[in-house]
């Protein structure tokens, strides 16, 4: 398949939906080692690889880091078409699937939820050529907690953020504002669609309403070659972090 197509939205906007982008057989082989890795793998993975609303509720399981550690989703991480898809928006060779796939989960009636936030905040890339291709595992819509966008909010730089409090996503916009909520698009998607968005595209996503229904997504955060990480914000930033975990402590 050809992803140029895609290119001129997502140039305009900073986010393109791709439907279909796994499929079939493809499909059914992610979903059945995304449940055999959930089972048999993430009991025994530290708290900085598996993240839980409640530690003490399994099925509050909401976040996954690391899953290239695995052979299965190794081998995925390398597969041709992610990078293909990349290469087609940013106009760039890309060479790497940062900090290996993710796979991410709002559970029935989750009430937190995801903060407004900037992936480039925490990356630190200039120049920021860096996507996340995020695959919706299920129907995903307003009331399982979609992705919203602010289209074209990856043109105008990094904006200001704060500490969070919300598990897996550390860090949001501070100056948020009416404006911003007035101009998101909701991205709602079927089993198998993937929405692409820029490190710098501002997004956020509201709780899960549905009792009855998860929303699973599997992503993959793709750079290109040029993308360099700044080193002195990238460790002023990690300082912010270990002075904020530290003053956590002493409470």
């Amino acid at each position: 398949m050809s992803y140029h197509r895609f290119k001129e939205f997502f140039y305009r906007n900073g986010f393109v939906v791709v439907p279909g982008f796994i499929t079939g057989n493809e499909f059914q082989e992610l979903e059945s080692n995304l449940a055999r890795y959930i089972a048999e793998v993430v009991p025994g993975l530290p708290k900085t690889e598996a993240y839980y609303q409640d530690p003490n509720r399994p099925e509050t399981l909401k976040q996954l880091q690391r899953l290239d550690r695995d052979p299965f989703f190794e081998k995925i991480s390398k597969k041709a078409k992610w990078y293909e898809l990349a290469e087609a928006l940013l106009g760039e060779k890309c060479d790497e699937c940062l900090g290996g796939p993710e796979w991410f989960n709002k559970p029935p009636n989750t009430e937190h939820p995801t903060p407004p936030h900037q992936d480039n905040y925490y990356f630190k890339f200039n120049p920021p050529l860096v996507v996340t291709i995020w695959v919706a595992m299920e129907a995903i819509d307003s009331e399982n907690g979609c992705l919203r966008y602010v289209p074209g909010s990856h043109k105008r730089g990094i904006r200001p953020h704060n500490r969070s409090k919300v598990l897996g996503f550390s860090q949001t916009v501070t100056d948020w504002g009416p404006a911003d909520e007035a101009a998101e698009i909701r991205v709602e998607l079927q089993a198998g669609d993937a929405v692409v968005h820029h490190s710098e595209l501002i997004h956020r996503a509201e709780p899960n309403k549905s009792s009855t229904r998860h929303r699973r997504a599997y992503a993959q955060i793709i750079k290109a070659v040029g993308a360099k990480v700044d080193e002195k914000a990238k460790a002023e930033y990690e300082a912010e972090v270990r002075v904020h975990l530290a003053s956590s402590e002493v409470r």
